[in-house]
């Protein structure tokens, strides 16, 4: 993954500038099981305001106490599946994301976690974890969304995943 890390750090990154939309990030969490990498995805809730009931990486809206963005992914990533901040190397950033929809501009951020981990999931906002091996997608031709173990993924979290797979140096 250092090398997921140099490629990040190195590339020129699409930024949008709307000040329309309202600041919000997203972690990408990536840890290695059985040999294999692993991205971790949530199902949301049917109880939210926005997005319910649809597969999402954790993240949600900057608030006023957030340093940064990655503060903001990091602090949601905690609230929402119990990911310590302390426990995520983050690797870099990938392509701003707008959603129409609810209006947001979304910063994803790439970090390893741990594994095994003692994930907590706020039963409020996240009705279930769906581990997804990168292999699984990679195998995949049309990328604009994939359905993994009966989980239809598309929109802004596809749309990141289809930034972040591209930038793989292998793709098996």
């Amino acid at each position: 993954m250092c090398e997921i890390e140099k490629i990040l750090s190195n590339r020129i990154r699409h930024t949008i500038d709307d000040k329309e939309l309202s600041p919000a990030a997203v972690l990408l969490p990536i840890y290695k099981k059985e040999g294999k990498y692993y991205i971790l995805l949530t199902k949301r809730t049917e109880n939210l305001s926005h997005h319910k009931g649809e597969i999402s990486l954790p993240g949600g809206s900057y608030e006023k106490e957030d340093i940064n963005l990655e503060d903001t992914a990091l602090r949601e990533s905690y609230e929402e599946i119990g990911i310590r901040p302390e426990d995520v190397k983050i690797l870099g950033k990938l392509d701003d994301v707008e959603t129409l929809t609810s209006s947001r501009l979304i910063t994803p951020y790439v970090g390893i976690i741990p594994y095994p981990y003692d994930f907590r999931i706020n039963e409020r906002e996240v009705k279930e974890l769906i581990e997804v091996p990168i292999s699984a997608l990679l195998n995949k031709k049309e990328s604009n969304c994939w359905v993994y173990d009966g989980h239809v993924i598309w929109g802004a979290t596809a749309w990141i995943l289809k930034n972040f797979l591209s930038l793989l140096p292998f793709k098996k």
